[in-house]
């Protein structure tokens, strides 16, 4: 029995030396997400460590962890931990929370009085100190907006964020801003001086396409649709800039909110708008800045989104009666269908002695 108990206690003490060797770390940098679930064992931690290659034997990290009595009251959330870190700084970070983040996406083609919602309530911050930072005067000139610009829409990228435990408003709106100045490429300075535009001016565009776009591949061509308006002095008569002036989402614009009196009124007001409507992503930017060579000043959307495209107002009037038509032609169709769908269950309801009161409720319940 004194034997056993001395090999056990030989053995343990190799786990641990082992554990304290194997937690030195490596110096690898490198920063891996892990996530904690609530009320998950300590095993299952030590199991996504390993998965990501933090520390690579799971068993040995968990007895080392309890030997020390840090196998328990693990914070739960999102960690960034260093993929290098040592043993004892893994336990430490999972003891007290440290390298916690929050993560949070923002979608391409969001204004910031969508973001601020988001934002605040993810990262438990109050609204106003998120509407104070997006205004914040140093960031401002930081990015060069035009002197008078009063926030930093269209300067906040749109990206999947991981916003470290603890983050102040103004720290959360300077990491998206940092994000905008990373994807902001150093040759598309020089094609801003081709154009003749500021910076602000194709965020500005971009904004707009971003908000008109569903396809991929209609983004230089509804870019260059605004710029040959633009360089007409044709107003752009851009719905999604009529919602930014009323705060409105995307929707159905009817002719009394064209009467809008507003500087972001394109329909009212030639060239663009005072600034960007919404945070654009990579392609719309680089769409604005490289639009197609085509000589489209007109289009028109698909109710599925896609557009046809045109060069005369002529052709443009012709265009939306096709479209039209076409969206008359498929709800006839649709309701066809629907109507065909209707018939069988009836038939094949009566077939099995049913009254039609049922056909009835099947089909009020569809969509």
């Amino acid at each position: 029995m004194r034997r056993a108990r001395l090999a056990l206690r030989t053995i343990l003490l190799m786990f641990l030396a082992a554990g304290a060797i194997s937690g030195c770390g490596n110096g690898d940098q490198t920063r891996v997400r892990i996530t904690i679930r609530r009320g998950s064992p300590f095993r299952e931690a030590a199991d996504s460590l390993a998965a990501s290659g933090v520390i690579e034997h799971p068993r040995l990290f968990g007895f080392y962890a309890a030997r020390r009595g840090l196998d328990r009251n693990t914070r739960y959330g999102t960690y960034l931990i260093k993929r290098g870190a040592s043993w004892n700084e893994v336990l430490t970070a999972l003891q007290q929370g440290q390298g916690i983040v929050t993560r949070v996406t923002i979608p391409e083609g969001w204004p910031i009085f969508e973001m601020i919602p988001v934002l605040s309530t993810a990262l438990e911050l109050p609204a106003e100190s998120l509407e104070v930072a997006v205004r914040d005067t140093l960031l401002l000139q930081r990015v060069g907006a035009p002197l008078g610009t009063e926030t930093l829409e269209g300067y906040l990228f749109p990206d999947t964020y991981d916003f470290p435990g603890g983050s102040t408003a103004r720290q959360a709106v300077e990491l998206m801003v940092h994000r905008f100045e990373q994807v902001w490429k150093a040759d598309w300075n020089a094609r801003l001086t081709e154009l003749k535009m500021s910076r602000h001016q194709i965020l500005t565009l971009a904004s707009i396409v971003e908000k008109e776009v569903r396809r991929e591949s209609e983004r230089p061509l509804v870019a260059a649709v605004y710029s040959n308006r633009l360089k007409i002095r044709m107003p752009l008569q851009a719905d999604p800039t009529v919602q930014y002036a009323q705060r409105k989402r995307p929707g159905r614009v009817l002719y009394r909110d064209l009467k809008v009196d507003s500087p972001y009124n394109t329909y009212r007001r030639v060239g663009l708008p005072p600034g960007p409507i919404a945070s654009p992503g990579a392609a719309s930017i680089h769409a604005s800045l490289f639009p197609a060579d085509v000589p489209y000043r007109f289009f028109v959307a698909h109710p599925d989104g896609h557009h046809e495209f045109r060069r005369t107002y002529g052709e443009h009037l012709a265009a939306i009666e096709m479209v039209r038509a076409a969206a008359r032609a498929d709800s006839i169709a649709r309701r066809a269908r629907r109507l065909q769908e209707q018939a069988d269950i009836d038939s094949a309801l009566r077939a099995l002695g049913l009254p039609r009161a049922t056909v009835d409720s099947v089909t009020k319940k569809r969509p």
